[in-house]
């Protein structure tokens, strides 16, 4: 699980089945859902089907390096650098 302290998070299903964990409660999701998760909430999103759960992700303010590409969890979790972006206070 994770939280973003300024961030809102807006997520596109794109395919795939899975669950969504947030603030501790589980919530089926499929192809088509949308899901906004607001700043400071805990959440988690897994796979539970056989295909691939593809996911097309938006952050206000900005979470991420622009143009930064993340294909798998794994991947985003150690681009350390990238990590940092989210953590600072937005700018007024």
């Amino acid at each position: 699980e994770e939280t973003h302290k300024f961030t809102e998070q807006t997520l596109f299903f794109l395919s795939g089945v899975g669950e969504a964990i947030i603030n501790g409660e589980l919530h089926p999701i499929v192809s088509g859902d949308v899901v906004v998760v607001t700043p400071n909430t805990k959440h988690n999103f897994k796979n539970t089907g056989s295909e691939d759960l593809k996911i097309f992700t938006t952050y206000a303010p900005p979470n991420h390096i622009d143009g930064r590409v993340h294909r798998t969890k794994a991947e985003a979790d150690a681009d350390v650098a990238d990590e940092a972006i989210g953590e600072s206070a937005p700018l007024n």
